[in-house]
């Protein structure tokens, strides 16, 4: 069994896939884009099927909004975002203004790692008069992947103005405070965020991941049981612990 990632990189790969976790009930009709289809917590099997079943709709018809949008979705979840882009390019030149499909391709481009021309395309598509809180989330996600956390941090309370009680913009700014290790202030935004609209149980499952790394093992677990299977349950205390092992090994690093 690899040892997990320093804890720097596991929160940026758990800050983007935050971005893709947001409920596809909320209702978006007056506030921006639409919520992105969530395939992030699917079986690698069930997968395989359901992205298999958007591509032979996508060859059928390659110009469904909704389904380049699912498509793209579920090909990041699979980490093909590479493939996820290239959809989404095909897309944006049948949909050139579409907020929509914008968005998605700006999600699609920052798991690529193509941070700087995700901004380009989110810049481009928030206007500053009624700006699009989806928008506004992907692009804090972007920057803090980019070490901007200060930024990001603006632009999430920015997109809580215009959206307040989100769920998935309070959660990003939770974790936000994950990436610079000020865990007190994150886990308060992921105790707000599960109280909200859209809450999700990856967001409950993050809320316990923050709890777990302040060594609050009891609590971490009770909050895991809640949402995940007994197996399911002990795997991930398993993994919050050796984070911390290997985390205090690059603190010693550091410091030496």
């Amino acid at each position: 069994m690899s040892l997990p990632k320093p804890r720097h990189a596991w929160m940026r790969s758990l800050l983007l896939a935050g971005v893709a976790a947001m409920a596809l009930s909320a209702c978006a009709s007056n506030r921006g884009s639409m919520p992105s289809p969530d395939y992030t917590g699917v079986s690698a099997s069930q997968g395989k099927q359901t992205i298999a079943q958007l591509a032979a709709r996508y060859k059928a018809n390659p110009k469904d909004k909704l389904n380049l949008i699912h498509f793209a979705a579920a090909l990041r979840a699979a980490g093909q975002s590479g493939q996820a882009v290239a959809v989404l390019e095909a897309g944006i030149g049948y949909f050139p203004k579409d907020v929509d499909i914008t968005v998605a391709y700006a999600k699609a481009l920052t798991a690529d790692g193509r941070f700087e021309q995700s901004l380009t395309v989110l810049d481009n598509v928030i206007r500053p008069d009624v700006p699009d809180w989806n928008a506004l989330l992907v692009k804090g996600a972007t920057l803090d992947q980019m070490g901007r956390s200060g930024e990001a941090r603006q632009i999430y309370a920015q997109a809580l103005v215009i959206a307040p009680g989100e769920a998935s913009v309070e959660a990003n700014l939770g974790l936000s405070y994950a990436m610079t290790n000020e865990l007190p202030a994150a886990e308060q935004h992921l105790r707000r965020a599960v109280q909200m609209r859209g809450a999700t149980s990856q967001i409950r499952q993050n809320l316990a991941l923050i709890v777990g790394l302040q060594g609050r093992f009891e609590e971490c677990r009770a909050i895991y049981a809640a949402e995940l299977p007994p197996e399911q349950v002990e795997n991930n205390m398993a993994y919050v612990r050796a984070l911390l092992t290997q985390q205090n090994r690059w603190d010693m690093i550091a410091k030496g």
